[in-house]
Formats: C-alpha cells, structure tokens, sequence
C-alpha cells in the first residue's frame, strides 16, 4: 500500500486535516470541530485505511487524525506504514487507546505525534473544551519535528492566563529565606512529551529525588501514561492525588484535566491537585506547577522545560532562575516541537540546554547537592 507525495505546504496555507475512522458521525463530529476554526481544513476522510492510502495519493494532509480500531487493517499497523514510508504527525484519536495503557503507549512509540480521547462530550461547556484541546493538537502536530520530514514552520505564540490565576506572583524578596529541604525536580512538557518523559525517567535509580511533572494531557490519559511508565521505570511513577507525598525514588504525573501545585511541610513535600481555568490554554498548566515551586522550593527545585508547542512553563522557568534555582531546557535536535524550550530560552530562563540523554544524570546530580548537580554535564 504505497503511500505518494505531493509538494510541500505554503506559509499562507491552512492546516489541512485528513480523519480516519470507521464511524461516519465520528468523522462528522471531528470535521466540525477542526472547521470551526478558519484556519484548519479537513481536506478529506476515510473509514479505513485502504481508503485513506488512496486518498493521500491524491492529496498529502499536514495532520492526519488516525482511529485505531477499524476494519482490514488496524490504526497501529497503517500508523506504522506511514512513519515508514512518508511521516506525516498524526494524532491518534480513539477510546482504546485510555483503556489499555499498552496501546496507548505503542501508539507513540510509532510515532504518533499526539494521542486525544473521542469527542463524546455531555454538556456544551465539555464539548467546547474538548473541541478546542483537539484544534490546539492539531495546530501542535503541524509543528512537529519527525524522522524524514522537513524542518517545521515556526511557532506562533498567542496571548493567554498567567499562573496569576492560581498563584498570583508574590513581591520579590518576600520569600527571600526559604530553608533548605529536600531536592525536588519539576518537569514540563507538551507535544512529544511522553516520549521525552520516558527517555528522563527510564535510567533513574531509586535514590533520585522526588519528582513532579505537567505533562499536557487529557483526563483519564495521564494515569495509563503514569501506569505506563511505573512498568518500564525502576523508580516508582503514579498519577499524583491530592496529598501524596513527594518522595525520593518517585514521579509524580499531574491528572489531566487539573493543576497540580507544590506545598512545602518542613522540609519535605506533598502535592495539592486544584481546580482552576486553563493557563497558557492548558490544563494542567507548568506555569502553575513552576509558579508554586517558586513559593514553596526555590533553589531547592531543579527546573526543567521539555518539548512542546506555545510557551506553557516559560515564565515560570525564569521566575524559578531568579530565585537560583537550576534551569534547563530540552535542546532543538532532540525536541519534537522546539516551542516551549526555544520561548524560555529567550527570555533567558534556562542556565543550561541539554540532551535527552543527558537530563538523567543532571537530575541525579540535583539529588546530591548544587556543586554535583551544577557539574553533572560539562
């Protein structure tokens, strides 16, 4: 089933979008959502892949929106062809994918750009939001940096809430003697972040110290995500509740759907889960998550901003490098989306742009002390 080209997309183009999926008021449903924005077109649909291949032979989309389960071939096995023979981001967009953390998780391993439930809202207010976190995917996936394809376009960053609307941001010096406490590692990420995450966490050994992360994701996903990665990871990984303690040896995943913020007791941690509008458009937001580490942890907090589209975590890393806290930020070749990373390091947020492959060992370092940690990677 080979896969043909055509000539690559204009600046002035709209984002063109292709659904495959074997219900029609699926495909109908998604076209209305990506369409009510004027710059997304939904150029064609399909309810298989047979269909679909013969579709992109006539025209190629800049996203494809890909359901799983379908007739005479699976999601997963199309998804494959298309990496192999013409990548193209596509986001998976299914209900199998949340119930069963392996799918999802093998999904993104063959390079699926993205991963959002079915629109199946029950009321205007849930359908809004559903409808726009899939028009921001979609607009994120554009964007996304994949073996073979061309360098992406640049991304555009649009006015949004701060932490404000959580947190609002304390007078410097106001919290100039916070004593010291446990290491602590705060991560964010979006686009291609559960990948990113995986490849920090998966050398770790249990003696690192605790860890939070934001990781852009709906509700329900992030704790098959979390499930995920506590079986492939020797240090422990769970979707944080409100409560839980931070400790060495563990990551906490934010739930979808909520904020998760820092709260200091003595010289220890636990998380607050909280309700909240969406910040920098997304729910959980880093900023929000950084923002409280700035008021609770300050140098006792090592920042680190992963890959992602907008600029979610980049205030808040440059109010974390103020207090002294280490920054650093995912580097360009190794980003899926150089957003978030490339927003912070421009308003000189990060002390340090790293490797993937180097963020273990720099968190390793944090866990021993600032000197270690400060010399981890030369």
């Amino acid at each position: 089933m080979p896969l043909m080209t055509s000539g690559p997309r204009t600046a002035s183009d709209r984002i063109r979008a292709m659904i495959v999926d074997d219900s029609a008021s699926v495909r109908m449903a998604l076209t209305e959502i990506l369409q009510a924005d004027s710059d997304i077109e939904v150029i064609a649909t399909a309810g298989d892949p047979y269909i679909a291949a013969e579709r992109l032979r006539k025209q190629v989309p800049d996203v494809i929106f890909l359901d799983i389960e379908m007739p005479r071939m699976n999601g997963l096995t199309f998804l494959r062809k298309i990496m192999a023979q013409r990548p193209i981001p596509v986001v998976i967009c299914s209900t199998i994918a949340i119930e069963g953390s392996d799918t999802f998780m093998e999904a993104l391993e063959a390079g699926a750009v993205e991963i959002v439930p079915k629109p199946a809202a029950n009321t205007a207010h849930m359908l809004q939001e559903a409808g726009e976190h899939i028009r921001q995917v979609a607009r994120a996936a554009v964007h996304a940096r994949l073996r073979g394809r061309a360098a992406p376009k640049p991304v555009t960053i649009e006015a949004k809430l701060t932490a404000d609307a959580l947190l609002p941001c304390k007078a410097r010096g106001s919290e100039a003697h916070v004593p010291k406490t446990d290491p602590i590692v705060c991560i964010g990420a979006s686009t291609g972040g559960t990948e990113a995450i995986r490849a920090v966490l998966e050398p770790l050994t249990p003696t690192c110290p605790g860890i939070v992360i934001v990781q852009h994701m709906p509700e329900k996903f992030t704790n098959a995500f979390a499930r995920r990665l506590n079986t492939i990871c020797t240090i422990n990984v769970k979707e944080a509740e409100n409560g839980d303690p931070v400790l060495r040896g563990q990551a906490l995943i934010a739930p979808g759907g909520r904020h998760m913020t820092l709260v200091r007791a003595g010289t220890h941690y636990t998380v607050r889960i909280v309700d909240g509008p969406p910040v920098s458009r997304h729910r959980p937001s880093v900023d929000v998550l950084f923002r409280s580490a700035v008021q609770q942890a300050r140098d006792n907090a090592l920042g680190m901003l992963l890959t992602g589209m907008g600029d979610d975590g980049a205030r808040g890393l440059l109010e974390l490098r103020d207090t002294g806290a280490f920054t650093i930020a995912q580097d360009e070749e190794t980003c899926v989306v150089f957003g978030m990373p490339k927003e912070a390091i421009v308003r000189g947020a990060v002390c340090k742009v790293l490797r993937l492959d180097q963020m273990a060992r720099m968190i390793m370092g944090h866990g021993r002390g600032p000197v270690e940690q400060r010399s981890a990677v030369r």
